[in-house]
This record gives structure tokens, C-alpha cells and sequence, in this order.
């Protein structure tokens, strides 16, 4: 597949060139030192390679109207406190996607920045009932949950910004680590096929509550230099939570982002990913893209700001790979 793939369509749908069809640019490749790094980064990162379905299967009949949907709800975390590798971007774009295959979809912000509830348009100002009131004041998650206005099965649980207290103030809480885990347990989040968790770039206690809550953990990680930086931290942080408070989290999906098919580094890094964690890859990566940048300032997503876009595609494939293995767990 990798072969038959050109640097073109590459860009245009999301798929990594082989090395020998990656386009000429003014680097002949990463240096040795460069290539130690990423391993380096990722030789102390654990991970289980138990997968669901949706990242191993191959992708049928992409173009149906309506996806599979899985027999329960999925509550899928995307974290990584490294910033800037398209985590609030993926969290959006893939349950927009999801959602206009006909699934049921909540997203729920748990950034202060409040980046995802702008991108799918709904109000997160002070006086909005927001995921803070959830954690701090006990408020049913049924009394904050909003339409997102843009596409029909889209839902948004918005984060306004005094969430970025909530770290202070959850340390007196009890039970701070599970407050959102709760909170999804009393509401009946099977009416969802999706729930999908954004976090904010750090291992804080909203990050630890959304570890506790979610099932499984997409990582985006971004095809470039400095991507890897961390990661072992992450999973070290995934592992001590599965083994104290959540056994069922898991790490299902890496999803690689930012590829630059004019680098070779790029594509240094997307196999090393690769050749580390194997299956839980998604065979799609998210191209950089000028489009994508752009929709959250229209309170869009890239699905529906540009749909013809590459990123746009990109989302696509992967919400797909997603979809179409969720139904048969």
C-alpha cells in the first residue's frame, strides 16, 4: 500500500510515503542524532499492544453514509501534555466526523483554554454552565451538555475559564482523581456511541480525571523533532492509573499528526512510531494543513469549513478506521 502511494495523494488523503516516494527537499534526511532522539524518546514507553478492534481492521466501504456503530458507548481520553501536537484539533475533528456518519457524539472540554467548545461553536463564557460546575459544584452533566450548532449527533460539554482554578480547588475534593468518572457513571452515556475526552497539555488532576474516566487513550503525537518528548511520561502516568484506579484503561489508538511529506524527518518519525507501537497506530496521518488552522475561528471544525480539504480528509479516514473496527467489539 505504502509503495503505490504518491507524495500527492499522500497530501491530499493522509498516507505516509514510502521513504523512495517522498519528495526531494533541502534536507537529505534526519541526522543520526536526530534518529537516536526518537528512539531514545521511545525506548522507555510502555504500552499495551491489547487493541480494539477499530485500529487493526481494515477500513471497508468508506464512503457509506452511516458508519458502524459500536454495541456500547466508546469513552475514548486524547491526551498528551505535550502542547501543540493537534490534541484538541483531533478531539474535534474526528467527532465531527463520527457524527456526520450518523453516531452519536459528546465532547467533552476539560482545556480551560476552552479551545474545542470554540471549535464546535457553542458559548463557554463565564456564566455558561460549563464542565467546572461538574468537578467543583456537583452539577449533573445533563444540566451543561449543548448541541454543537453545526452538525446534527454532535454534542459539546464546554469548558469555560474557571476551569483553570479547578486544579487548586480539586485537591480538597474527595474522591478528586474519579469526579468526572462519577459524573459519566450518573448520567446515561449510553444514549452516546462516542464520548470523547480533550485534555489540556498536562498531567494535572483534570488529565488524571480524564484518564479515570475514559476507557481507552488516543495519543496524537507529532511527526516532528521534538515530538516524542515525554511520551514515556505519559505512559508511565497511563500505567499507574490503570494499576491504582481505572484497570480498564488502555492505550488503543496513536494517531500521527503535522506530517510534512517534504521532510524526511517526518517520515523518520512516523516509523519509528510505528516499529514501536505497532498496531495501535492508525494507518492514517493528519497532514499539516492551513484549513484546519483556520476553521476553529469559525466556530467550525474542518469537516464542515472545508470538507474537500486535506486535512479534512485525513479526519476522515481516520474517524473511519475508528468507526468501522468499533463495531465489531
Amino acid at each position: 500500500m505504502w509503495g503505490s502511494t504518491t507524495s500527492g495523494t499522500a497530501e491530499t488523503v493522509g498516507y505516509v510515503p514510502t521513504q523512495a516516494g517522498a519528495p526531494p527537499g533541502p534536507r537529505k534526511g534526519p541526522t543520526q542524532g536526530e534518529s537516536e532522539l526518537v528512539r531514545e524518546a521511545l525506548k522507555d514507553a510502555k504500552v499495551s499492544h491489547e487493541t480494539s478492534a477499530a485500529t487493526v481492521k481494515p477500513v471497508q466501504n468508506r464512503r457509506d453514509r452511516e458508519w458502524p456503530r459500536p454495541e456500547k458507548c466508546r469513552v475514548i481520553t486524547i491526551a498528551n501534555q505535550k502542547g501543540g501536537v493537534g490534541k484538541t484539533t483531533s478531539s474535534v475533528n474526528l467527532a465531527a466526523s463520527l457524527a456526520m456518519h450518523g453516531a452519536q457524539v459528546l465532547v467533552v472540554d476539560l482545556d480551560p483554554q476552552g479551545n474545542a467548545s470554540t471549535a464546535l461553536g457553542v458559548e463557554h463564557h463565564a456564566d455558561v454552565p460549563s464542565i467546572y460546575d461538574v468537578l467543583i459544584e456537583d452539577m449533573p452533566l445533563a444540566d451543561i451538555i449543548v448541541p454543537a450548532p453545526e452538525i446534527p449527533n454532535l454534542y459539546c460539554a464546554p469548558a469555560t475559564l474557571n476551569l483553570a482554578g479547578a486544579e487548586i480547588e480539586l485537591v480538597s475534593k474527595v474522591a478528586r482523581e474519579s469526579r468526572l468518572r462519577r459524573a459519566l457513571d450518573a448520567y446515561d452515556i449510553e444514549k452516546f456511541d462516542y464520548v470523547l475526552i480533550d485534555c489540556p497539555p498536562s498531567l494535572g488532576l483534570l488529565t488524571v480525571n480524564a484518564l479515570v474516566g475514559g476507557d481507552e487513550l488516543l495519543i496524537p503525537i507529532q511527526c516532528e523533532y521534538y515530538a516524542l518528548e515525554g511520551l514515556g511520561q505519559l505512559i508511565r502516568t497511563v500505567d499507574l492509573v490503570k494499576a491504582h484506579l481505572n484497570p480498564k484503561l488502555r492505550v488503543s489508538t496513536i494517531l500521527l499528526t503535522m506530517y510534512d511529506a517534504r521532510t524526511r524527518l517526518a517520515a523518520q518519525v512516523a516509523e519509528d512510531v510505528r516499529n514501536h507501537f505497532g498496531d495501535v497506530v492508525l494507518n492514517t496521518v493528519i497532514p499539516r494543513s492551513v484549513r484546519v488552522s483556520e476553521a476553529p475561528s469559525y466556530g467550525q471544525s474542518v469537516m464542515t469549513y472545508d470538507p474537500g480539504s486535506s486535512g479534512a480528509l485525513a479526519y476522515n479516514e481516520a474517524a473511519a478506521e475508528m468507526a468501522h473496527g468499533g463495531a465489531a467489539q
